[in-house]
């Protein structure tokens, strides 16, 4: 092997603690996610448990965030037996002016307040742009995170694949 090849093996190996530290910061962040709701109700992904958890982070002055609130109300209105959309709000906004936002835009899913500069158990893993989402599996695993805007097709299709290799895992075994 030469000299160039081993370097970069070493320099992989080091990627792997770091991979790590991410999953388990990532799982430590969802057990912690805990946060008030506009009535002032706490929301705690364990309060899910069971179900598959959307967690959207977004702002009102969010151009893709706002063509998104459709599709998450479609999907959390369709599939609210097996999933959950929870709207994270990242922005210092009067509540009754957010409220009013919500109504206009007809959500019924919980809208959860982060404020402009969340504290670090608000957040499920880096927030790089909006809207970001974290999909959430029944067991309370983080299995995906998307930077963009996301359609309830594409949601539905992505943990439809995600059960049905689960699912060939199992019967592998």
């Amino acid at each position: 092997m030469n000299r160039r090849r081993v370097a970069g093996l070493a320099g992989g190996m080091r990627l792997l603690p770091l991979a790590l530290f991410f999953m388990v910061a990532q799982a430590m962040a969802a057990e912690g996610f805990a946060l008030p709701d506009l009535e002032g109700k706490i929301h705690r992904l364990s309060d899910y448990r069971g179900k598959w958890i959307l967690v959207n982070y977004w702002a009102t002055w969010c151009p893709p965030c706002r063509e998104e609130l459709p599709e998450l109300e479609s999907f959390y209105t369709a599939e609210s037996e097996k999933a959950v959309v929870l709207g994270v709000n990242m922005e210092d906004i009067d509540h009754d002016r957010l409220r009013a936002f919500v109504e206009e835009q007809f959500l019924s899913y919980p809208i959860l307040l982060a404020g402009a500069e969340p504290s670090r158990d608000q957040l499920l893993g880096p927030i790089t742009g909006l809207p970001t989402s974290y999909l959430i599996d029944p067991k309370g695993k983080v299995v995906a995170r998307q930077v963009g805007p996301l359609t309830a097709e594409a949601i539905r299709d992505f943990i439809a694949r995600y059960e049905e290799q689960k699912n060939r895992q199992q019967v592998a075994k």
